[in-house]
């Protein structure tokens, strides 16, 4: 088990200081879910690591996926049987071994609306979903599927329409916070002894001749300018991957198309069910998702050439989405009842399908120039595969022989002793007094860390009290997140290490004043930089509400952008 290190601010400068110092075997620029598993994957070979990303971790499409672990029951039908084999066995080993503490089993219901060939068609499809789960050795346990009469459909999930179905079948997959597991994939591999720094940005590369030798990064935060001297650089930047291959003089051997994925959220009471719902549409399937006390309604599929940082959604996407679940509700949503909203990019490898929705989620790993590999495209749920085969290639380029991958037997911080943890939570509540429910959460949240928080409520009493207007999270949680989890901005809080900015009616307004407060001492911020933070934050926030009402991605996006990042990253 690794030493539980701190993403702290002392962390983060030394980290850059050290990464200057001497060359690293190899530097992975991008911290998105691919970048982190990478860091984590070389450094638990052995090797000496870097890792920097220009925003937050898990900022760009890492923490704007629908939050599923999942085989991608749609790809059999596509007859991509290597691709589902492959992510239902990494669902296997996040749910069993490396994440247990972040990723959870949940039920969908599909439902048949044709009486004849839908049920054995689609049975058909669910049950090889099983066979191959259970043949990949790493079976999670999950529930196998089962069959529904209408009346069973309708007990399940009583918010369906009598007409809208036939009968119905349950299948079990599992899902992820996904920002906080690619932040602890980040942690556990600075607990490894990766070098991490977020808000650091790749300014240039470093070349001798035609090899790549590192990189120039600046520290965003202070515009200190770093060499960054590696034998092999890992360039794992997802939507961004061309522009990262242009800074290297390369057009490289694939390109990065974005598709958009839109979600909307919604209160739990608004749709009645005790399980998921997947639901065809004429182009893809459309998921409602369990989310503590919430749905996520999603997602579209569309191509998108606009800013990729902060990609806009507009009232097309929520008329879309709220008209294809409305088909099947008693009692249809209207856009008064959606509470938060979020939009993110799918990096796809560029190909001949007209559209997004049928171009393909496998990666591919390249080595255009030498001393530069780069990996891209794929899925969520691949990330180990995708970091895996980054590094592999990386390593061929290394003149000392490199151990084997062993990421699929490397627990990710927190998963220890999380089951027994889980089993004590009524004895954790009366030892820390709080309500066994907020053990719950924490214990779901930071797993085996839970005994870092609570001491520091045993400390101070006072962080045990939960954040205005966003009752689910507690005060302790957003000094965490600066102390322990790599957060420097209060967007960082409100949007990733915490989801207060798309679960709560306000979207964070209230809470932002508070949890500037708390992030004060450990950043060093004084009245006016607390002041500068939550200012940034409401803008954004009144931006994305009033892109919300734009009819097109042009206008949406154009409005978007009149909020700008607190730190400009260009």
């Amino acid at each position: 088990m690794a030493n539980p290190v701190a993403l702290s601010p002392e962390a983060r400068a030394k980290a850059l200081a050290r990464m200057g110092a001497g060359e690293l075997d190899v530097l992975v620029v991008g911290g998105g879910v691919v970048g982190c598993g990478a860091a984590l994957d070389a450094t638990s070979r052995g090797l000496r690591v870097g890792l920097v990303e220009a925003r937050d971790w898990a900022s760009g499409t890492s923490s704007r996926s629908s939050k599923l672990i999942h085989g991608g029951l749609r790809y059999l039908e596509m007859l991509d049987f290597r691709l589902v084999a492959e992510a239902l066995k990494e669902r296997g080993l996040l749910l069993q071994v490396l994440a247990p503490h972040l990723v959870r089993p949940v039920p969908f219901l599909y439902p048949l609306q044709h009486r004849v060939w839908e049920r054995p068609y689609v049975g058909a499809g669910v049950a090889l979903y099983d066979v191959m789960a259970s043949a990949s050795r790493t079976s999670s346990g999950l529930p196998r599927h089962r069959h529904l009469l209408k009346r069973h459909a309708l007990r399940a999930a009583p918010a369906l329409r009598s007409d809208a179905l036939v009968g119905a079948i349950q299948y079990w997959d599992a899902q992820v916070d996904d920002a906080r597991h690619t932040m602890f994939l980040a942690r556990t591999a600075a607990a490894y002894g990766a070098l991490a720094a977020n808000r650091t940005r790749v300014s240039r590369f470093l070349r001798q001749g035609e090899r790549v030798v590192g990189a120039v990064v600046t520290d965003l935060e202070t515009g200190n300018e770093t060499e960054v001297l590696a034998k092999q650089v890992i360039n794992a930047t997802g939507v961004w991957t061309d522009d990262t291959q242009t800074m290297a003089g390369t057009r490289g051997q694939f390109h990065v198309r974005s598709s958009k994925g839109v979600h909307l959220l919604v209160p739990r009471d608004r749709i009645i069910s005790h399980t998921g719902l997947i639901l065809r549409t004429e182009k893809s399937v459309l998921f409602v998702i369990p989310w503590g006390r919430h749905w996520i309604i999603g997602t579209t599929d569309t191509d998108w050439t606009l800013d990729k940082a902060h990609p806009a959604l507009s009232s097309r996407d929520v008329s879309y989405l709220l008209e294809h679940v409305n088909r099947v509700l008693v009692t249809p949503l209207a856009a008064e009842d959606v509470e938060g909203v979020y939009a993110g990019l799918r990096p796809l490898l560029s190909g001949e399908a007209a559209e997004t929705s049928k171009l393909s989620r496998e990666h591919l790993v390249a080595h255009p120039l030498p001393g530069l590999v780069v990996v891209a495209g794929g899925k969520y749920t691949t990330y180990r595969v995708m970091a895996k085969d980054a590094v592999d290639e990386a390593a061929r380029g290394l003149d000392e022989k490199v151990a084997e991958c062993v990421t699929h037997r490397v627990p990710l911080l927190g998963a220890d002793g999380y089951p027994a943890l889980w089993n004590s939570r009524h004895r954790l509540a009366r030892r820390s007094g709080l309500h066994v429910a907020r053990i719950e959460h924490l214990l779901n949240r930071y797993g085996s860390l839970v005994h870092e928080l609570l001491e520091m409520v045993t400390a101070d009493p006072s962080l045990g009290e939960p954040l205005p207007s966003s009752d689910d999270y507690l005060r302790v949680e957003a000094v965490y997140a600066v102390t322990h989890e790599g957060a420097r901005h209060l967007e960082d809080v409100l949007a990733r290490r915490t989801r207060i900015s798309i679960e709560s009616w306000d979207r964070g307004a209230d809470a932002a004043h508070t949890v500037a407060e708390l992030m004060a001492p450990p950043l060093g911020w004084d009245r006016a930089r607390q002041d500068r933070e939550v200012d940034h934050y409401l803008k954004r926030v009144a931006a994305e509400r009033e892109a919300q009402q734009q009819p097109d991605d042009q206008t949406a996006d154009a409005v978007r952008l009149g909020a700008p990042d607190i730190i400009p990253v260009r």
